[in-house]
């Protein structure tokens, strides 16, 4: 359910702005959806997993606070990070 540390250091060379970068909101949303998306995938088999569940939406809370706060410093930055990543809106 976890993301491995090979493709979490593949999401952070692929989104980071620079090469030291691993903490901009880019970074922190692409990780988060691809713990969402294995959060997703284990609750269609799991559906009464209760604390999964309370995990889940904590992560997409946290990606949300983070979409908004790229959408208020850097609008196209949102927009490209949504297309790319193929988050809604």
């Amino acid at each position: 359910m976890t993301v491995t540390k090979e493709r979490k250091q593949q999401l952070i060379s692929e989104y980071s702005r620079e090469e030291s970068d691993s903490g901009s909101p880019e970074v922190q949303i692409a990780v988060l959806t691809a713990r969402i998306n294995n959060l997703t995938e284990h609750m269609r088999l799991h559906d009464k997993d209760y604390a999964s569940r309370r995990g889940l939406l904590a992560l997409v809370s946290r990606r949300r606070t983070l979409l908004d706060y790229l959408r208020r410093v850097n609008s196209q930055a949102y927009v490209d990070i949504i297309g790319k990543l193929g988050i809604r809106k």
